[in-house]
């Protein structure tokens, strides 16, 4: 498979595992036989694929052999999903903030230079 550029690991997760024939649950199984630790199930791999969590950096070794996906292009996919969900929080706090008042030849206040 080629490697998708700016592609947040929810998406390279979900792309790899349906390419690779494999459910959620399987995957799950995977990591638990790969990692030895049970702690991952089905429901956290569905809190990856939809974006609700990246996954840490111990899981994403683990991601890495089970999927047989490169660390550093999960890494990348990681740090691509944190900054999408930042640029959502942003839109939307700016969203819900109160217009400025222009002065001085229409430069918000905020931004205004003297």
């Amino acid at each position: 498979m080629q490697p998708v550029l700016e592609e947040p690991i929810s998406d390279l997760i979900r792309r790899t595992r349906t390419g690779r024939g494999m459910t959620q649950a399987a995957l799950a199984r995977q990591l638990a036989n790969v990692s030895g630790n049970a702690a991952v199930t089905r429901d956290q791999v569905t809190r990856w694929e939809r974006g609700g969590r990246v996954p840490s950096p111990y899981w994403r070794r683990w991601l890495s052999i089970a999927l047989d996906v490169p660390s550093g292009q999960l890494d990348r996919a990681a740090r691509c999903a944190r900054a999408v969900r930042l640029l959502a929080i942003d839109r939307q706090s700016s969203a819900l903030l109160p217009p400025v008042p222009a002065r001085n030849g229409g430069v918000p206040e905020r931004v205004h230079r003297t």
